[in-house]
């Protein structure tokens, strides 16, 4: 998957607003493999809803988005599947990470749908993001800002061709979040990859392709 197209696309309740102003909203635009780029949004605006259309997870929006010259509204759930296995990756802002299991267990879970990542890659992970120790801990009993590395990790371990980030650091030091931002970027790069990132304050510094406000 190459390229990512959105056609006047809109949330269905935003449809009666007037006049909605947006980089991203009822506009033509287009993302793009090998690019980076940064969502900037106030609360309310639809930053999760961009996520979650683009990963297939709802559809109540008007207009069209289109993967590679495709409606996205004509995949069957199979080709869904595919996509998210293999082209897709999303990090959720409320992270939706398994609490009775462990931080590893959480990531392995992924991991083993397409055996993408080695363990020794995994676990260089955790000490890289500083939180080996809580390799065999269970998620309910980490912090939001903890489990939010466990994240990061569970969504990089898959092949993709776009990675999702809904407001990846909000629960984030600065050391950490430049952690997580660095290993974020090195994958990104490493498979070729877009991505996007969403946020309505403090956000990943990277250099972004492009800065759309919603």
């Amino acid at each position: 998957m190459n390229s990512i197209k959105l056609l006047k696309t809109l949330p269905q309740v935003f449809a009666q607003q007037p006049e909605i102003q947006s980089d991203v909203w009822c506009q033509e635009l287009a993302f793009e493999k090998g690019h980076l780029y940064l969502v900037e949004a106030s609360s309310g605006t639809g930053k999760s809803s961009l996520c979650s259309y683009l990963y297939g997870h709802r559809s109540d929006y008007l207009g069209t988005i289109m993967f590679d010259e495709r409606d996205i509204r004509t995949f069957s759930i199979s080709e869904w599947t595919r996509l998210r296995q293999k082209h897709l990756s999303l990090m959720w802002q409320e992270l939706r990470l398994f609490t009775e299991l462990t931080a590893w267990e959480n990531v392995e879970i992924k991991n083993r749908l397409t055996r993408h990542k080695k363990k020794k890659e995994i676990t260089a992970w955790f000490e890289e993001l500083g939180i080996a120790d809580k390799l065999h801990t269970k998620v309910g009993l980490m912090s939001f800002g903890q489990q939010q590395r466990v994240a990061l990790m569970r969504a990089l371990c898959q092949p993709f061709d776009l990675l999702m980030a809904d407001e990846p650091i909000s629960h984030l030091d600065d050391n950490n979040a430049q952690q997580m931002s660095d290993l974020m970027l090195q994958e990104v790069q490493r498979q070729g990859a877009a991505l996007i990132v969403t946020s309505i304050g403090k956000h990943i510094s990277i250099h972004y392709d492009q800065i759309l406000h919603l």
